[in-house]
C-alpha cells in the first residue's frame, strides 16, 4: 500500500480557500532581556486583527498559517516566539544559554502584549493557536481577557503531567525487556517504529524518565565530536517523533522540517526546556481559570485521532468551561490527527474564521454544541 499517497490525500492541497501570499511588511521587535521577535503582517492592514501563535514551543511560524484567514477581512500577525525561527537569540545559532534565558510562558505572554502595542492594536483581537499555541492562547486570554475578541484553538494541549507522560513516557521503562508490552497509555501504541527510534538514543536506565534524560542531553556542554553527535541525534530523534505522529497517516516520503538540524535543535531544546519546567505554569492554571476563559468566545477544533494531544484534553477543557457557566462557542471534532494542515481540520478552522462576526459586532460568548 502506498502510504505516501494516503498521507497526501489526507493533507489539504487544492482545497485551500485562500492562496499563498507575501507579507505586507515584516520586522524585528526588541523586547525585554535582549530578545528580538521576528514578525510578519498579512492581509488587510485595516482589517480585524488576528494574532497567530505557533506550536511547539519552538516550532516557529510558517507562511501557510496565513491561509486560514480571508486576507480581505483580517489583519494577520505571525511571529516567531523566543529562541526559534528568525527571532534572536536563536537556540540553534546562538546556543541554549542565551536563547533559553528569560524564556518562559510569562515572557511570551508579555511579548504578545508588547507586539500588539508596537503594531498599534488598541482594541480586541482574535487569538488563533494550535497545540502549544492553544496553551499560550489560553494563558494569554487568562492574563488579558479584555484583549480577546475570540480564541480559536486547535489540538488542545493542557500540558499536565499525565499529558506529557502519554506523549513521552509510555512504556519506555519496560521497553528494553518487552518493547510491545502495553504497560501504560501512550502514543507509542499507534506508532511503534517511531517510538523505537525515539527511545534509541537513550540507555535503558535513562528511559525511566524520558523527558529528564533528554533534557540532560540537551543541557550537556559537548566536549568531543561524539558528544556533539549524540546531542544532535537526540534533538533529531525528539523532533522526528513529534513530526511523525502529528499526522494520522505518517508521511513515509519525507520528514520535512522536523529532520532538519537547525529546526530540530530549536524545537527539541525549547520543548524540553518548557516541559521539564511544567510549562512555567502553576498546576491547573488553565482549567483552574476556566471562569475567565468562559468570558471569551472560544472555538475548538480537535482531531479525533490526535496522538500528540489526545481528544481527552479538549474534552476536559469543554467540561471545565461548561462548569464555569459557558461552554465553547463551537467544538468541532474532525476526522484527523494533530496537524493543522490535515484536510478536515484546515477546512474547519477556515470555516470558523469565515463565520466569525466582525469585531465590535460580537455579543459575547455563546454556548455551542459538540460537532
Amino acid at each position: 500500500m502506498d502510504f505516501s499517497r494516503l498521507q497526501r490525500s489526507s493533507t489539504i492541497a487544492d482545497e485551500w480557500r485562500y492562496p499563498e501570499a507575501e507579507p505586507n511588511r515584516a520586522g524585528h521587535l526588541g523586547v525585554a532581556e535582549g530578545h528580538r521577535l521576528f514578525w510578519e503582517e498579512y492581509g488587510n492592514p485595516l482589517g480585524d486583527p488576528v494574532m497567530c501563535l505557533h506550536g511547539g514551543p519552538g516550532a516557529g511560524c510558517s507562511p501557510n498559517m496565513a491561509r486560514f484567514f480571508d486576507p480581505a477581512r483580517f489583519r494577520i500577525i505571525l511571529f516567531d516566539q523566543r529562541g526559534c525561527g528568525k527571532s534572536t537569540p536563536n537556540v540553534a545559532a546562538d546556543g541554549p544559554d542565551k536563547a533559553l534565558a528569560n524564556n518562559s510562558t510569562r515572557h511570551l505572554i508579555d511579548d504578545i502584549a508588547g507586539l500588539r502595542a508596537a503594531l498599534g492594536i488598541t482594541g480586541k483581537m482574535h487569538v488563533f493557536g494550535g497545540s502549544w499555541g492553544s496553551t499560550l492562547a489560553m494563558a494569554y486570554g487568562i492574563a488579558h481577557p479584555d484583549h480577546c475578541a475570540s480564541l480559536i484553538l486547535r489540538g488542545i494541549f493542557l500540558g499536565t503531567p499525565e499529558d506529557l507522560r502519554y506523549l513521552y513516557q509510555g512504556n519506555a521503562e519496560t521497553f528494553e525487556t518487552d518493547p510491545y508490552a502495553l504497560t501504560a497509555p501512550g502514543a507509542y501504541i499507534h506508532y511503534p517504529e517511531a517510538w523505537r527510534a525515539f527511545l534509541s538514543v537513550l540507555t535503558p536506565v535513562e528511559r525511566a524518565d524520558v523527558i529528564k534524560a533528554y533534557k540532560r542531553l540537551f543541557d550537556m556542554k559537548p566536549g568531543t565530536d561524539a558528544e556533539r553527535k549524540r546531542q544532535l541525534n537526540a534533538a533529531r530523534a525528539w523532533s522526528l517523533w513529534e513530526g511523525t505522529i502529528s499526522n494520522m497517516i505518517p508521511d513515509t516520503g519525507g520528514v520535512g522540517k522536523f529532520g532538519e538540524d537547525e529546526f530540530a535543535l530549536c524545537f527539541a531544546q525549547i520543548e524540553a526546556h518548557y516541559f521539564a519546567n511544567d510549562l512555567f505554569l502553576e498546576p491547573d492554571h488553565l482549567l483552574g481559570n476556566a471562569a475567565i476563559l468562559a468570558r471569551i468566545p472560544i472555538h475548538i477544533v480537535h482531531g479525533r485521532f490526535d496522538q500528540v494531544c489526545p481528544l481527552t484534553q479538549a474534552s476536559r477543557l469543554v467540561e471545565a468551561l461548561r462548569h464555569a457557566g459557558n461552554g465553547p462557542a463551537s467544538f468541532t471534532i474532525t476526522h484527523a490527527g494533530h496537524s493543522a494542515v490535515e484536510r478536515d481540520t484546515a477546512l474547519a478552522l477556515t470555516a470558523i474564521m469565515d463565520a466569525l462576526p466582525a469585531i465590535g459586532a460580537e455579543s459575547g460568548p455563546t454556548a455551542g454544541s459538540d460537532g
